[in-house]
């Protein structure tokens, strides 16, 4: 920058700091040297020409946005690694242990849902959504799962009542749809898992699929960005993150496929892949739109960086039925992908 000095001939020269009097002019100011090519000061220490304020907000949110997009991600991991081998351990063994686990896993889903809605648990209409969804769950360990279907009719219409009747009266729409929003998932996970034939194959294919969704679309969601895929819903969901779940799906779908000793057409294994990646990543858009409409973020705390069960297992709760339909309509003994 140049300056000239109010009715004086000799300019002054001054490169943003406080002008400095010219040893060889009495009447001038100015640089006394050449300035030293080098990073500028304001660059690296706050006591350059002020224009330390204009860069450090910039760089300070560049990094907090970078931070803020992947600091869930170690906690994410962490818990997984944790929980991961506990379900693999209790899918492979089957039996007990698998049966325990899915009731647990119902009643604690179901537990979020009341508290979700925002009834009392304990409470006559939210007792009655862990009555329905446990006895289904149970029916359906003992092998009876049509019977467990109709507990989970039943149960749906008497929480509907119980909700209407309570005082003050409860969100009963919301609790009775709860009861075969959950319920029918839990029963078709038991229901895909006791074939002796092809049960344990059946689940894992589907596990696979949904946490490979859920990983890529995290993934390529993050890393890509983009264009929103449903902003009103769920603001933090890309066009980017679907297509990548979706691929992620069909190529762990191809890739398990492939080292089964059944053989399998590419393009029925893609397909059945791609339209199970779609159902779960619609059953996770549908969970957002669920926790808007209560307007919370996670339906809880009780798992670290996932939120709660709900969130956890959002997409499985809508694909796991949609698994158990393909397994009813191939038969018994024959595995998804055939």
């Amino acid at each position: 920058s140049y300056a000239r000095r109010e009715n004086s001939d000799c300019p002054i020269f001054f490169f943003g700091r406080p002008l400095t009097p010219n040893s060889s002019f009495s009447t001038c100011c100015g640089l006394i040297s050449m300035p030293i090519i080098s990073p500028p000061r304001w660059q690296i220490s706050p006591g350059g020409n002020g224009g330390l304020e204009h860069v450090l907000p910039e760089r300070t949110i560049l990094i907090n946005a970078s931070g803020a997009r992947w600091g869930d991600l170690r906690t994410r991991v962490l818990s997984a690694a944790v929980l991961a081998p506990a379900v693999l351990l209790c899918i492979w063994w089957g039996g007990l242990p698998y049966a325990l686990m899915m009731l647990c896993a119902s009643l604690g889903l179901a537990w979020e849902w009341v508290a979700l809605c925002g009834a009392d648990p304990p409470g006559s209409p939210g007792l009655m959504v862990l009555i329905s969804i446990a006895a289904g769950a149970c029916c359906a360990v003992l092998g009876q799962a049509p019977i467990g279907l109709l507990m989970l009719a039943v149960g749906t219409i008497l929480t509907a009542v119980a909700a209407r009747l309570a005082d003050p009266p409860a969100h009963w729409r919301a609790l009775a749809a709860g009861v075969p929003y959950i319920g029918v998932a839990v029963i078709a996970l038991i229901w895909l898992r006791e074939d002796i034939g092809t049960g344990l194959a059946n689940i894992l294919f589907l596990l696979a699929l949904v946490w490979a969704s859920d990983i890529g679309a995290y993934l390529i969601g993050r890393v890509l960005g983009g264009p929103k895929l449903a902003p009103t819903v769920s603001p933090g969901k890309t066009w980017s993150g679907a297509l990548g779940g979706l691929f992620a799906a069909v190529a762990v779908a191809v890739f398990v496929t492939s080292i089964q000793r059944e053989s399998a057409s590419f393009w029925r294994v893609a397909g059945i892949a791609a339209m199970l990646g779609v159902v779960s990543q619609s059953g996770d858009l549908l969970e957002s739109l669920i926790k808007r409409h209560f307007g919370v973020k996670d339906s809880s705390q009780l798992i670290p960086g996932h939120g709660g069960l709900l969130d956890r297992l959002d997409a499985l709760l809508i694909a796991a039925p949609f698994a158990a339909l393909l397994a009813l309509m191939a038969g018994r003994g024959v595995s998804l992908w055939q």
